[in-house]
């Protein structure tokens, strides 16, 4: 860890992995997770990005396992909404991205391996964040209001330690309530910092799949399985974070 970071306080059953400032949380969390198991939490030591990435061992198939990925996002975003300033509106954007105003400030992707059979259960998770704390581009770049980051947002000088010891808290009381209470919490949490239009009733399947329904117009269903191949918010608003 860079001598300028702190050491993370996590809850347990968190471990964390520490990473120079070029490291890539995800891709290590990924090549790694048979060997780190559940409740790693892989951390890159960066001043500008909160980069981090987590091991899950889920216990359902694949295609249901899958709806992880909501849990980290809603857990994100829960996290981002206790350091915000009063009043700070925090949505997603389906299925990855996380916006503060009208800005994108990062996002999530999952992982899973290669090999893994969708009706089986695989060995192991990875969610992985990426938040960007301070603006780091110049010139035209800068001015490119369709990104953001948390201090151009007003929340201060928040740290990528603190952000990610609170998303480690968050992110237990999520699973726990998903498996006391089944994914129905998680999806409405989820759900609740969506922006749909007026007339819009949306729902997540079993499979993880976002079904929206208009009034007048017949039922479309997005596969979050495709739409996690590429992150949309990856090489845009993190520049060249992983």
């Amino acid at each position: 860890m860079p001598a300028s970071l702190r050491a993370l306080d996590l809850p347990p059953p968190f471990r964390l992995v520490a990473l120079r400032e070029a490291g890539d949380a995800f891709a290590h969390a990924c090549a790694h997770a048979p060997q780190f198991g559940a409740g790693t939490l892989v951390f890159a030591g960066r001043f500008d990005l909160a980069e981090f990435a987590v091991v899950l061992e889920p216990e359902e198939t694949l295609v249901s396992a899958r709806r992880s990925f909501y849990a980290g996002m809603a857990a994100l975003a829960d996290t981002l909404s206790a350091l915000a300033p009063p009043e700070t509106p925090i949505a997603i954007k389906w299925p990855d991205r996380l916006e503060i105003g009208r800005g994108v400030v990062g996002g999530g992707r999952l992982g899973w391996p290669q090999s893994a059979d969708e009706h089986e259960r695989p060995d192991w998770l990875v969610f992985g964040a990426v938040i960007r704390l301070v603006t780091m581009r110049s010139g035209k770049a800068a001015l490119d209001l369709r990104w953001t980051s948390l201090a151009d947002e007003g929340f201060g000088e928040v740290g990528a330690e603190g952000l990610v010891e609170g998303f480690a808290r968050h992110l237990m009381v999520a699973i726990d309530c998903w498996q006391e209470d089944d994914f129905a919490p998680i999806a409405r949490g989820y759900l609740a910092r969506y922006r749909p239009e007026q007339g819009v009733r949306l729902e997540i399947d079993a499979t993880g799949n976002l079904r929206i329904e208009r009034l007048i117009e017949p039922a479309v269903c997005l596969d979050l399985r495709t739409a996690l191949a590429s992150p949309s918010w990856l090489g845009r608003c993190c520049g060249d974070a992983p």
